[in-house]
């Protein structure tokens, strides 16, 4: 048999359980886990592959989403995807949005992983900066226990186009105005090895050269879209301050959820 007594603790009634000896003890039911992992956004750093320190937002909205790493254009930062961030993040997707050690600023953020990289005397262009780009596969696949989505934009979006050729961290990719801006690299040739899913767009005067590198892609699930509108080079087609977004995020959301 059982039996409680009341007791006075600090200030307040509390309970105390005794067990008769001729009662065995029952087991308490398991405790319901509480769901702790909750939407945060913060900037956070870690260490490329060579050392340096890299800064990037973390727009997490659950453990179990799908992760997209997003990479900035040419002289920018990861202050191009502030507004893109969150519409994502609305969608059901966790974004990472890097600072590369290639770029400035943009929208008022300042690229800290190039001023750090220059304080160090390292090397700035758009190809030493592919490194950046893996380390970020590397933790965050790491993080959220799966594989990526890997999205770039100008330089970047060659580059992406590169690492999803060869990593196996990389489920799908999507590139915003790629073109051969890589020295020694051929883009048109190293997209034969690409075997995922591919979303290339660029503005509507950019659509020849994207072309190029989309008739090469392995992949047979592969989407070229070009804009019926001018349209704008990069991901900042997709900023709410530009004309024909609307077209591009119709293209996005499709081929996301495909």
């Amino acid at each position: 048999m059982k039996i409680w007594i009341y007791v006075l603790l600090f200030g307040s009634l509390g309970m105390i359980s005794c067990t008769a000896d001729n009662e065995p003890d029952v087991e308490e039911p398991a405790k319901e886990v509480i769901d702790t992992d909750t939407a945060f956004t913060k900037t956070i750093t870690f260490d490329s592959e060579d050392g340096l320190e890299m800064t990037v937002d973390q727009y997490h909205v659950k453990l179990d989403k799908p992760v997209i790493i997003l990479c900035h254009q040419a002289g920018w930062s990861r202050g191009e995807y502030q507004e893109i961030a969150v519409t994502l993040n609305e969608l059901g997707y966790n974004c990472i949005a890097l600072d590369q050690r290639s770029g400035n600023a943009v929208n008022g953020v300042t690229n800290q992983t190039a001023a750090n990289a220059k304080a160090e005397g390292k090397g700035q262009t758009f190809l030493d900066a592919e490194q950046d780009i893996r380390a970020a596969i590397t933790k965050f696949s790491e993080a959220y226990k799966q594989n990526v989505i890997l999205w770039g934009s100008s330089y970047s979006s060659s580059l992406v186009l590169k690492i999803a050729a060869v990593n196996d961290k990389v489920d799908k990719v999507f590139s915003f105005s790629p073109g051969e801006y890589l020295p020694g690299v051929s883009m048109a040739n190293t997209v034969k090895q690409l075997d995922k899913p591919s979303f290339l767009t660029s503005s509507r005067s950019e659509a020849g050269q994207t072309k190029a590198i989309f008739d090469n892609i392995k992949s047979t699930h592969k989407l070229h879209f070009v804009p019926k509108g001018a349209g704008r080079h990069g991901s900042s087609a997709l900023w709410s301050t530009e004309a024909d977004n609307a077209e591009y995020w119709i293209a996005v959301k499709a081929f996301l959820a495909d």
